[in-house]
């Protein structure tokens, strides 16, 4: 094996290496695979698998031994998986993020009424919980994917998605048995079992997640009716939204990543509503050409709609958080959570 296919592979992303695994093991094996993965990581997966290109058989090779060794150090020793996973998540975590993790994981355990929803249309969720009070709604959102959660919110009754934010802002926990009951209630819908300390759902950190999927007026509004029946949640709720001037934040690869991502006529548009220290970051981290290029670009371009600008800023941090989500980036700032 060649000193360039190994390079080669180790700038693969976690998702990518993953997807070229997949791709050798045949069409029945993968599918054995995926079929123990969550909706979102099949989505991950497959769309790296959409995505690749020319991959050499030294880069696979490399790919493979690899996974071959990872299997045999993980094996050898006589550690559990669920031991291996908590060290593993503890060590790249810390204690509390990985509580929470490992948590989110032994729910979605025993949740099959739950789990199925991640992988619905967000019009058919919101369509099946519409009808349902405000409580179990916010506990459906809070348990699904932000972005998930988000668009289902969308669908919702405007005045019924403030009374849902505040209630995720506020939830504290769910008690295991009311949460399997649900699940249960989910699973004959559309046709579990727990025990332990209350599920960690819920939280302002939750609420925020949504709102940051929002669509800047729909996002406008929103905090607009929580601030009116309760400011200080609003503003809980606010501090831990991550917005476009947080990216200053990020460290130098993580925004070369980023811009990597990006297409330039959205990066264009959602500059004309920054500040000259977060141009000077993005900037710096483009060659030279093309950064004078994008600065040309930006004193020829004329006025912008504000909703424009905002729209496009919202598409960029949508990227950011789906490569932060994939651990390929690392947001900081108020949203350093996020990581």
């Amino acid at each position: 094996m060649s000193e360039r296919a190994g390079k080669g592979a180790e700038k693969r992303t976690g998702t990518e290496r993953a997807a070229i695994l997949l791709l050798t093991l045949g069409e029945q094996e993968a599918a054995q695979v995926l079929k123990h993965m969550g909706a979102k990581e099949v989505q991950r997966v497959g769309a790296a698998m959409a995505h690749l290109k020319y991959v050499s058989r030294e880069e696979v090779s490399a790919i493979l031994s690899d996974f071959s060794s990872t299997v045999e150090s993980q094996t050898s020793v006589g550690v559990g998986v669920d031991e291996f996973l908590r060290k593993v998540l503890v060590d790249a975590l810390g204690e509390d993020k990985a509580a929470n993790v490992i948590e989110r994981i032994n729910i979605g355990r025993s949740s099959k009424g739950l789990e199925a929803l991640k992988w619905m249309d967000p019009r058919a969720v919101a369509e099946l919980i519409r009808l349902e009070h405000p409580q179990i709604i916010a506990i459906v959102l809070a348990y699904l994917d932000a972005d998930h959660s988000a668009e289902i919110l969308q669908q919702l009754p405007g005045a019924v998605r403030a009374d849902v934010i505040m209630r995720i802002a506020t939830l504290d926990g769910v008690q295991p048995s009311a949460l399997s009951e649900l699940d249960d209630v989910m699973e004959k819908q559309f046709a579990g079992k727990s025990a332990g300390k209350t599920s960690v759902l819920g939280g302002a950190k939750a609420a925020a997640n949504i709102v940051n999927f929002l669509d800047p007026s729909q996002e406008a509004a929103l905090m607009e009716q929580i601030t009116a029946a309760d400011q200080a949640l609003a503003a809980r709720i606010q501090d831990l939204v991550f917005v476009f001037d947080n990216l200053i934040e990020l460290d130098d690869r993580s925004m070369q990543e980023l811009l990597r991502n990006v297409p330039s006529d959205k990066l264009l548009i959602a500059l004309k509503g920054t500040d000259d220290e977060l141009k000077q970051k993005i900037f710096k981290n483009m060659s030279q050409r093309a950064a004078e290029m994008l600065r040309d670009d930006l004193e020829a371009r004329g006025p912008v709609r504000l909703s424009e600008v905002e729209a496009a800023q919202k598409e960029i941090l949508a990227t950011a958080r789906k490569l932060a989500e994939a651990g390929t980036i690392a947001l900081g700032g108020k949203g350093e959570e996020y990581v």
